[in-house]
């Protein structure tokens, strides 16, 4: 059975194109603010713990 590529590129730009008017901007942005703060903070917490396990030995 043949498939139409016209049918398959079509069936997939409308899922994409439903799925992205589905996310928000807000969201987004909410993303990356805790991508953000949660790499400050690991970092941070990792040159902590460096800082004492080095004044131990």
């Amino acid at each position: 059975m043949e498939t139409n590529l016209t049918l398959k590129s079509g069936t997939i730009l409308g899922t994409l194109l439903s799925i992205a008017s589905n996310i928000f901007s807000e969201d987004i942005v909410k993303t990356i603010i805790l991508a953000v703060v949660g790499a400050i903070v690991s970092f941070l917490v990792s040159l902590l713990l460096k800082r004492l396990t080095k004044n131990k030995k």
